[in-house]
Formats: C-alpha cells, sequence, structure tokens
C-alpha cells in the first residue's frame, strides 16, 4: 500500500507528537515544559488541518483553529503568565529521576503499539499508521502526571493527554 503524500505528512507529523510527548517527560523547567506544550498544540493543529484538507471534512478546520487559538496562543500565554506570577519557574524534580522515567516510557510505548495493532489492521482510514503513536502520547501524558509534584507540570500533561487523545479521535473517525 502506498501512501499519498498527505498520509506521509500527518504519519510525520503523528512522530513529532510522539517526540514532543518524550521530551515533555524529560523536562525539569515549568516554561520549558509550557513551550513544548504549545509545539504539541502547533503539531496537533497542523494535522488535524491537513486531516480536513485531505478527507474534505470542513468543520476539522474549525477544530484547527480552535486548537491553535488555545493550545498554541491562549493556554500558553495563561501558564507563562501563572508561573510568572507565583514565582515558580524553577527546576521540578520529578517524583522518578528522569533516565527511570524515559525507561518507562519506552515500555509503554511498545505497549501502545502492541495495543493498537490489531485495530490498526481493520482501520482504513488516517489511523492504520497513526493509532499506535496516539494511545502512547496518551500514556506517556498519564505517566508524566503521575510522576510530577506540582500542579501546574500536572495540569499541562492532563492538557498533553487530550491532545493524544483528540489525535486519535481526528485521525480515526475524521
Amino acid at each position: 500500500m502506498t501512501l499519498t503524500y498527505h498520509l506521509q505528512i500527518v504519519n510525520l507529523l503523528a512522530a513529532l507528537l510522539l517526540l514532543i510527548s518524550f521530551a515533555m517527560l524529560s523536562q525539569r523547567r515549568i516554561a520549558g515544559l509550557i513551550t513544548l506544550f504549545a509545539w504539541q498544540g502547533a503539531a496537533l493543529t497542523a494535522s488535524t488541518a491537513l486531516v480536513a484538507w485531505s478527507t474534505d471534512q470542513h468543520h476539522l478546520y474549525y477544530s484547527a483553529a480552535l486548537t491553535l487559538v488555545l493550545k498554541v496562543i491562549a493556554m500558553p500565554w495563561f501558564f507563562y503568565r501563572l508561573v510568572r506570577k507565583l514565582d515558580m519557574d524553577r527546576d521540578v524534580e520529578p517524583m522518578i529521576n528522569i533516565p527511570t522515567t524515559m525507561l518507562i516510557g519506552i515500555v509503554l510505548v511498545i505497549f501502545a503499539f502492541n495495543l493498537a495493532l490489531p485495530i490498526a489492521k481493520l482501520s482504513s482510514t488516517i489511523a492504520h499508521g497513526s493509532l499506535g503513536i496516539a494511545l502512547a502520547c496518551v500514556l506517556l501524558s498519564f505517566l508524566m502526571m503521575i510522576t510530577r509534584a506540582k500542579a501546574v507540570p500536572q495540569v499541562i500533561a492532563f492538557l498533553s493527554m487530550e491532545n493524544g487523545l483528540f489525535f486519535a479521535a481526528t485521525g480515526a473517525v475524521y
């Protein structure tokens, strides 16, 4: 099966989402975590707009625009402002050290791909190649939520989990 260019770009953006999830998992500074969350939102916006264009589903353009406004502009601005106001932009030590967290993250990615494999085989949509990545992003965000002690990184992890769910939804059912 040959992949068209837009499907290859969606798969590239899915891989970028996964890499950003790993970067968020290893990030110690809250400001860096907010920046990575904004980049993840930008990749999600681009992926949603590309799926809208390739499938001719115009309502996905509204979702892409809302994602751009909320997750790339408004929420990071609010989080930066909150972090500056509370003076909490210092190194945040996770409950588990970074190398151990990354190893657990790799195991979660392998688990996610094995879990999504039977579903992806049955799929004829864009989700054929990216459902495992979306599930891995959700699990990595859940791991980040568990391993952080402060509220702001936990909220960002929760929103990142929602990004993974939104990516799976746009790829699976348009």
